[in-house]
């Protein structure tokens, strides 16, 4: 086992080398060739055409093969896929070097289509052996620093390009040279992928490419949020070649800027969404948080706008265009690691082959929306100003079909400030089909903490009177929350416990919290039989759920009251413990008990947490100096800050009389001075 992980965990970091290469060269290559179009063009109309015409010859090839491309990491395996266009991409450059030799501008238009070409065949292999080389758990973190690495590349790229065509200005084949023996080092590091059987070994070829890609997009569509994640990644794709495209003229016609400070505002682009991506897939924790789509949304919203402004500065743009590319990797990552994990394993390549042509549709009709958005007289920073409303416009859009995106969003800003979660045995929570999670209810938000320790979509059932709050009814209707109260009438109460049943038979996630009520006392009460009729005549399994240290929290009945106190801790830690699967015949006894369980090992966490007894006297006694404290037969009333002085005096001057002894011996009678010594 460990060998194969080791096995494993190699060829993540072999494709990663090769997919670093891949996006390397493929960049200096297409800004050489971008180049070269500035120079030989002899009008503006004449630039914007030719630059409108590398965005359809880039996307054509993922149009027209991407479908081809899911086949093959289908049919064969992704590893020898992946081998095959390596050997494909030497034989491009070497005729990339010689469209560089003879400054021929066809050629080179030829050649960025073949690269594309072999983009496209390698795409769905490439995502596709994310989830085969990584465990669920590890492909947001996955994703984000593969995503990172391949803006890396474009970073650096687009700069080398600069550097490569001063350095070579008139014998520029040398940078084909170059990128011939880039190729051939991506096409060494891909041997280190491990062989990885085929997924679906007898899947016809389909020559109509077009009706593949309507198939497998009637597929797509059964699944709601998996469609709305490809049309997020179509539109990333659109805006971002819009955006690229856009950059090159606002450099040119607004800042008058050279060639270097054009692909360093480029650049900024890049590092934005590579340092945006790893953020995402770090702050994802060990889930798919989709709740920093909207997000990232918002960010992208608010900077293209900003760049609208006029009178900036090139340092002024480039700031912006880095936070731009931030919020883009905060809007791509939790997409791409869905459309990893929710396909089924014999369907992943034919879905991502199905992405990879919409999303190149959308650098298609991004390269005509530039075009025509320059014909119809909208200078660059207009355009930047466009794209923040089409971005609204989208982000609106989305979040009025999924309104749980938007929820999700509120969570997580939540969940990573107002508190800190942490999340144990995540491992025994179903990656899918139905489920019941029961769970201890100690606080208001307690359906939040839960939303926001799993990637799961969950249905919690939710006491009536809390349900019709008219602040709490519009998020409950996001999550399908299923109201319930012990004062309806039977009927109605069946009507509740029927429609969780149905839920976790459908796949749903549902959520109970079979005490009834919000503790009083901090203490597990006793779990009520409700869950019992939902599990009736249902095969799922029962997930034990434990919410540790929310006791004391604002939204606790800490104190006799909610809301009014300040918290001990900021951000306040809070555990969530998730326990082995238990049958769907289960008791409420066992579930208490399995809960009560997972209580007692989550206290471990917050040992530290906990002041010694000494420490928590101080504290106390200083805060609350006037609050009675101690009384005896001769003592009747003694405060807490008069104790705390006594018993520093006390301490000095027993300090004397018990120097150098190892151990001291001390009756305590009940009595006051006993009690402060």
């Amino acid at each position: 086992m460990n060998d194969n992980t080791g096995e494993r965990r190699f060829g993540f970091w072999s494709l990663w080398v090769t997919q670093f290469q891949g996006a390397f060269s493929d960049n200096v290559h297409k800004q050489l060739v971008q180049f070269i179009i500035v120079a030989v063009a002899l009008t503006k109309a004449e630039r914007d055409l030719l630059t409108s015409l590398v965005g359809v010859l880039f996307a054509a090839p993922f149009i027209i093969f991407s479908m081809s491309g899911g086949w093959l990491a289908d049919r064969f395996s992704k590893r020898g896929v992946t081998i095959s266009v390596k050997v494909l991409e030497i034989a491009v450059m070497a005729l990339a070097t010689l469209g560089l030799l003879l400054t021929n501008v066809p050629l080179l238009l030829v050649c960025v289509f073949l690269m594309s070409l072999q983009s496209a065949l390698f795409g769905p292999s490439k995502y596709g052996l994310m989830p085969e080389l990584l465990p669920e758990k590890r492909l947001s973190w996955g994703n984000g620093v593969l995503q990172l690495g391949t803006n890396v590349a474009i970073v650096t790229g687009i700069a080398v390009a600069g550097l490569l065509s001063d350095f070579f200005a008139d014998q520029k084949f040398w940078c084909g040279v170059i990128l011939v023996g880039l190729a051939a080092v991506g096409t060494a590091t891909s041997f280190g992928i491990p062989r990885i059987p085929p997924a679906k070994v007898h899947r016809p070829f389909r020559v109509n490419f077009v009706g593949e890609f309507l198939t497998q997009w009637k597929l797509i569509r059964t699944d709601r949020v998996l469609k709305l994640a490809v049309l997020g990644e179509l539109f990333f794709a659109f805006l971002g070649t819009l955006l690229i495209f856009n950059i090159l003229i606002y450099g040119k016609d607004i800042l008058a800027a050279k060639d270097t400070q054009i692909g360093l505002m480029q650049a900024a682009v890049a590092i934005g969404i590579g340092v945006g991506s790893f953020a995402a897939g770090y702050l994802s924790g060990r889930k798919i948080e989709y709740g920093l789509v909207p997000l990232g949304a918002l960010g992208i919203t608010v900077m293209c706008a900003t760049l609208g402004a006029p009178g900036l500065t090139l340092n002024a743009v480039a700031w912006r265009l880095a936070c731009l590319g931030f919020f883009g990797g905060f809007f791509i990552v939790p997409l791409g690691a869905l459309l990893q994990h929710r396909p089924a394993r014999e369907l992943k390549g034919a879905v991502l082959g199905a992405n990879n042509t919409l999303a190149f549709i959308g650098v298609s009709l991004a390269s005509g929306a530039f075009f025509l958005l320059r014909r119809i007289g909208l200078d660059a920073a207009e355009i930047f100003v466009a794209c923040a409303g089409m971005t609204f416009l989208a982000a609106a859009y989305s979040v009025w079909l999924l309104p749980a995106s938007l929820l999700r969003m509120f969570v997580w800003l939540v969940t990573h400030s107002v508190y800190r979660l942490r999340v144990e045995g995540r491992d025994n929570i179903p990656e899918k089909g139905g489920a019941l999670f029961v769970c201890n209810h100690v606080s208001f938000i307690d359906a939040l903490l839960l939303i926001g320790s799993t990637d799961r979509t969950l249905r919690a059932v939710m006491f009536q009177g809390i349900y019709d709050l008219w602040f709490v009814k519009p998020f409950a209707k996001a999550m399908r929350a299923i109201p319930i109260s012990s004062q309806l009438r039977p009927r109605e109460m069946i009507k509740s416990l029927r429609e969780a049943s149905e839920a976790i038979k459908n796949g749903d996630v549902v959520v109970i919290f079979a005490e009834g009520q919000i503790t009083r006392v901090g203490h597990l009460l006793p779990f009520r039989r409700g869950f019992e009729r939902i599990m009736k005549d249902v095969d799922a399994p029962i997930i034990p759920v434990a919410l540790d240290n929310v006791w004391g929290s604002i939204f606790s009945y800490e104190k006799r009251r909610f809301l009014w106190k300040v918290p001990r801790f900021f951000p306040y830690p809070v555990t969530v413990s998730y326990g082995s699967p238990l049958p769907a015949s289960a008791t409420p006894f066992a579930v208490r008990q399995a809960v009560q369980d997972l209580n007692a090992d989550a206290w471990q966490n917050r040992r530290k947490l906990l002041w010694p007894l000494h420490r928590a006297f101080i504290r106390k006694a200083q805060r609350h100096r006037g609050r009675f404290f101690l009384a005896d037969g001769q003592t009747k009333r003694l405060n807490m800050g008069a104790a705390l002085t006594r018993t520093i005096v006390l301490a000095l001057r027993l300090k004397q009389v018990w120097r150098d002894q190892k151990m001291v011996g001390i009756l305590l009678p009940p009595c006051v001075p006993a009690a402060l010594v």
